[in-house]
């Protein structure tokens, strides 16, 4: 099957669209596709889709891709017609990413960025599907002082056996499996690789600072850094992340291509400006650092935006006001404020 729609409307499968970045890009996708979202809830959450289950356009299917997904046999699916028209393009987000929880989810992780990968590949080679895999900053190892900006082939330096590696370098390996299979099957394979982003949807507690920072400072209560007063970093709201890869996706372009802010914030400064934003009475507090809340490096967006014509136009305080609301709005459906165990 080619990769073009025969009825109106493309079909899309989306992994971890439950979650932060995907429910965002399902968002906008069910408005001119048809979308397959799956998702096992491992960092997604069914809160972040319900306002989409009752559109046609839209399916959930609750399943780990690292087992295989066998699309037609699903009855759910039917009205999408696959067995005519199948899949014309697939977005590979699905990956455990709580910083909190990695260690209950390595096995997981490192599987998902390898046999998760494989297996959606193989559903790529199937349908003749454009295939975007969303890889991460991490691939580049940690930041360089010396020239914190990331080029796209700027190698990097990771430890492959680390207590990192399941998703450093899992998604190291994920990027050249989409390569491989993008050689080999001339599939239109395409590789993003996303820097630290923020925004509605993001869970509390699991180490990602911002969002624990809105939460916290509308409580008044401590506003812990897992780190010094030095450690640093972007931040880029999820819509223009999920601008950049629908542009991508619809673009000749393979990548690998960043996407990310390139400014570089002071964690201090930014929860000062929380501080500021809410009129909270919140302390600052600084604790040890997080395996995988690590000073990262900065991107070069030049790439994208020569070739997409992309960049971000969120400011950080209009993001984090928008943060502001969410949190305030959604009060009784988010899960109340604990402590990471220290």
């Amino acid at each position: 099957m080619g990769t073009k729609a025969i009825f109106e409307k493309k079909n899309i499968l989306v992994t971890g669209g439950a979650g932060f970045i995907g429910s965002h890009l399902c968002d906008e996708l069910v408005k001119t596709s048809k979308v397959i979202c799956v998702d096992n809830f491992i960092s997604g959450e069914e809160v972040n889709i319900d306002h989409l289950l009752a559109n046609p356009d839209f399916v959930f299917i609750k399943q780990d891709i690292n087992e295989p997904l066998k699309l037609e046999e699903m009855a759910e699916l039917e009205k999408f017609r696959l067995q005519f028209q199948g899949v014309q393009e697939i977005f590979h987000l699905a990956c455990p990413t709580s910083p909190k929880d990695f260690e209950q989810t390595r096995i997981d992780t490192i599987l998902t960025n390898s046999v998760g990968t494989k297996n959606m590949l193989d559903l790529a080679v199937k349908y003749s599907a454009k295939f975007l895999l969303t890889s991460s900053s991490v691939v580049y190892g940690p930041r360089d002082g010396a020239n914190p900006f990331m080029r796209e082939d700027y190698q990097g330096i990771v430890n492959q056996i680390g207590p990192r590696s399941c998703y450093d370098e899992g998604k190291r390996f994920a990027e050249s499996l989409v390569y491989n299979y993008g050689q080999v099957y001339n599939l239109d394979a395409k590789i993003a690789r996303i820097f630290r982003t923020y925004g509605p949807r993001m869970k509390l507690n699991t180490g990602q600072m911002l969002p624990d920072f809105v939460s916290d400072s509308l409580e008044n209560k401590d506003l812990i850094i897992f780190g010094d007063e030095n450690f640093s970093s972007s931040f880029c709201h999820v819509s223009d992340i999920v601008s950049g890869l629908i542009k991508m996706m619809k673009s000749n372009e393979v990548g690998p291509m960043n996407f990310g802010s390139d400014l570089d914030y002071r964690i201090v400064d930014v929860a000062k400006k929380i501080i500021e934003l809410t009129g909270s009475k919140s302390r600052i507090v600084f604790e040890k650092p997080l395996l995988f809340m690590t000073p990262l490096g900065l991107t070069d967006i030049t790439l994208a935006k020569e070739r997409l014509g992309w960049f971000p136009i969120v400011l950080l305080e209009d993001g984090i006001n928008s943060a502001i609301e969410y949190f305030k709005a959604h009060k009784s459906i988010i899960r109340p404020s604990s402590r990471l165990a220290r």
